[in-house]
């Protein structure tokens, strides 16, 4: 049993407010996605009985969804209270019970990520900004939901010229913003530093800083994960190449992008996979040097992490929330294995009585490149 862990609902149309007790009641279970690749989300699961207050908060008594409904999720557990998510109903499910006048309403939707995808803003001009200033040009427009931008310039800062090009946006604001991530190998998420800040963050993924209490297996009453498995990818890592034209001779000269000397994916593995293959470049004859360099390093750093771990957790056990985005160290697999990781993925699974996690961890080559795991 988890007496120490505490289950925070906020619901509202723009600005969320805490549950009832009877929707808090009604509730039955939640499970929440962060993730390091595209939007992360949320899923709710009610008891609903035809009286229940749930269809005014989700349905309007016309039936008709209303525009926007917030949910906020906070956990604390062991006096720390941690944000799960911060995002916005897309569907709303009514599934019939056992039971007659009884049915289960279940609850989907996404990170505020999503509201940056509603509206297309095709065509709006740049002039002289590189990426990342347009990039924070375009999240000021979401300060009004609590969301912080966080901006880190590329490596290859590429300033347009007025007079030879001025960049313009294509599609909605999450359609563009993550255009421009992948041009230059960096992603773009929201996450959550303190259980009241948003941060809206693009750059590279981060692969530094103090770890996360280790993941220990056949390690006997130490062992504190119920599940992990490992996989080393040998295929898909590809030596990008990078075509850049000579103007003055129209000569195209290549490139290539080494994958494992890179400051978008510092070395947590000994031994990295070798390429067998080698990835021209489509198109990057047409731009500059910096931006083909750019475009080559985000090709680079997608194929480099090799390793991958799976597996599942009971906080309880654990004794600590594994986040999202985050090193985590891995003690007992072999000397393979063990090491530090890239917490690529977790889904936090909440029942009453019950804390679960799943996990997805990542890095680019086998054998640690520490003599000791941290605990």
């Amino acid at each position: 049993m988890l007496n120490n862990l505490h289950l925070t609902l906020m619901i509202g149309p723009a600005v969320p407010l805490p549950a009832s007790e009877d929707v808090i009641n009604a509730l039955t279970s939640v499970e929440v996605t962060n993730t390091t690749e595209g939007p992360s989300g949320f899923q709710l699961q009610f008891n609903l009985d035809n009286r229940s207050p749930l269809h005014t908060i989700f349905l309007l008594s016309g039936q008709i969804p209303i525009p926007m409904v917030r949910v906020v999720i906070l956990v604390s557990y062991n006096g720390k209270t941690e944000r799960l998510i911060d995002g916005v109903v897309t569907r709303q499910e009514v599934r019939p019970g056992a039971q007659e006048g009884f049915s289960t309403l279940v609850i989907t939707g996404e990170d505020l990520t999503k509201v940056m995808d509603y509206l297309s803003f095709d065509g709006t001009p740049f002039p002289g900004m590189p990426d990342f200033a347009r990039v924070n040009l375009i999240l000021l427009k979401y300060l009004g939901f609590g969301i912080v931008p966080v901006v880190i310039p590329s490596v290859m800062l590429d300033v347009p010229i007025p007079t030879d090009i001025i960049p313009r946006q294509q599609g909605t604001d999450l359609q563009y913003i993550r255009k421009l991530a992948d041009q230059v190998g960096y992603t773009f998420f929201i996450d959550y530093p303190s259980a009241y800040v948003s941060r809206a963050y693009w750059g590279p993924h981060i692969k530094l800083g103090a770890p996360q209490p280790a993941l220990n297996t056949n390690m006997d009453a130490h062992t504190n994960v119920e599940s992990i498995s490992f996989s080393f990818d040998a295929e898909n890592k590809v030596l990008p190449v990078v075509m850049i034209q000579n103007r003055a001779t129209q000569t195209p000269i290549p490139i290539p992008i080494p994958t494992d000397i890179t400051p978008l994916n510092p070395p947590l593995g000994l031994v990295p996979p070798l390429p067998k293959r080698v990835l021209f470049i489509k198109g990057s004859a047409h731009l500059s040097a910096l931006a083909a360099t750019g475009i080559g390093l985000a090709y680079a750093a997608r194929s480099a992490d090799g390793v991958t771990a799976t597996g599942s957790l009971d906080v309880s056990r654990y004794g600590s929330i594994l986040k999202a985005r985050s090193l985590v160290g891995v003690r007992g697999a072999g000397l393979a294995f063990d090491g530090l990781y890239y917490v690529a993925e977790v889904t936090h699974k909440i029942k009453r009585g019950e804390y679960k996690q799943d996990y997805k961890l990542v890095r680019n080559g086998l054998v640690s490149t520490l003599q000791e795991v941290p605990v």
